[in-house]
């Protein structure tokens, strides 16, 4: 397969820049047979049956994005704390990369905190602060919103980038499809008789970085950390047995599902590390349908939807969704997928499960 086989266009307009009020977006219905449906987020319960099994990621975003003056020279600096290594010391992406060199010394804006720069590796710096940074992270972090979302961040993204589930910090990206519920529809969706459980995959930034290889067979996925605690591993094989469907809210649920299954679809608890690239010919092991926003061309993302629903279905459902005028990305609407037949192609992985 090749990248630009996951391409489409979008007008610059219909890339949500701030939020809908939480529930009221727009539902883009994609059936295995028959024609979309345009629905809203609040007919979700009319898509779900009694004894269906709802899964969300309940990673928390935290205000990752650090501005500070590097010294000597007092130059402006950006940092995106993607993983804590210690007590003192963060995994971190950092702009412009060619002035933070190992050695470098940093003053954070807000704060009398410093740090200094310890190494320089492949997936990013390795940070080491004076203290412990997560106490100041409050006051001088910032949300670490989207590229596409082209503002400052300001306070209500403290809410309004945040899930309802957050519980677990560790994302530097919120799961946006679960952005969309509330305890309203939660309760809603109970009273059908639909259960609900819970995974954590910390969301990393390379979840906004399109393909660049040509093939994509060629592309490498950035490592993601994740969690199935022992509740949801028992919730889904309790599912299986009475013949309900594992419904994910998100990619990034889908990835975690899927990281975590075994050959028979058996999930296991536990936590782990996965690089797993889900494109056209994968066979699910797990999810049935899918809750999910919008996503950028030539991204993994689209290539996953596209292994579930299938990419014609899915560039057609794209095209649809421009001329409608839906709102794409992050803070846009969403769409239902339900997994088409299996592939006649056999699973071949394309990434690695760690």
């Amino acid at each position: 397969m090749r990248t630009d086989d996951f391409d489409y266009h979008l007008p610059e307009e219909l890339i949500a820049q701030r939020p809908a009020p939480r529930g009221t977006s727009r539902l883009l219905v994609v059936p295995v047979d028959g024609a979309v449906r345009h629905c809203a987020v609040a007919d979700l319960p009319d898509l779900l049956r009694s004894g269906d099994l709802l899964v969300v990621n309940d990673t928390k975003v935290i205000p990752a994005r650090l501005f500070a003056r590097r010294h000597p020279g007092a130059g402006r600096c950006e940092l995106l704390l993607l993983e804590r290594l210690s007590v003192r010391e963060w995994r971190a992406l950092g702009r412009p990369a060619k002035r933070l060199g190992p050695g470098r010394r940093l003053d954070l804006e807000g704060t009398d905190l410093s740090a200094e720069v310890v190494a320089r590796r492949d997936d990013g710096l390795v940070v080491r602060f004076d203290e412990p940074v997560e106490p100041h992270l409050s006051r001088a972090g910032h949300v670490p919103l989207p590229p596409y979302i082209r503002r400052d961040d300001e306070a209500s993204d403290r809410e309004t980038y945040q899930t309802i589930f957050a519980r677990h910090e560790g994302a530097v990206a919120a799961p946006t499809a679960g952005l969309h519920f509330t305890q309203k529809l939660l309760q809603e969706l109970e009273a059908r008789g639909v259960e609900q459980a819970r995974v954590t995959l910390h969301v990393g930034p390379g979840t906004f970085r399109p393909v660049s290889a040509e093939h994509v067979g060629d592309h490498v996925m950035d490592e993601e950390r994740y969690h199935v605690p022992d509740g949801t591993a028992a919730a889904v094989a309790a599912c299986r047995r009475r013949g309900g469907r594992v419904v994910a809210v998100g990619t990034t649920v889908v990835r975690t599902l899927e990281s975590a299954a075994e050959a028979d679809g058996t999930v296991t608890a536990g936590g782990s590390r996965t690089r797993l690239f889900i494109t056209p010919g994968y066979r699910f092991r797990v999810v049935d349908a899918l809750l999910t926003n919008f996503h950028l061309p030539k991204s993994t993302l689209l290539m996953l939807v596209s292994a579930l629903a299938g990419r014609d279905q899915i560039l057609s459902a794209y095209t649809e969704a421009v001329e409608e005028k839906y709102r794409f990305y992050s803070y846009g609407d969403a769409m239902w997928l339900e997994k088409q037949p299996d592939p006649t192609v056999p699973f071949q992985p394309n990434g690695d499960e760690l």
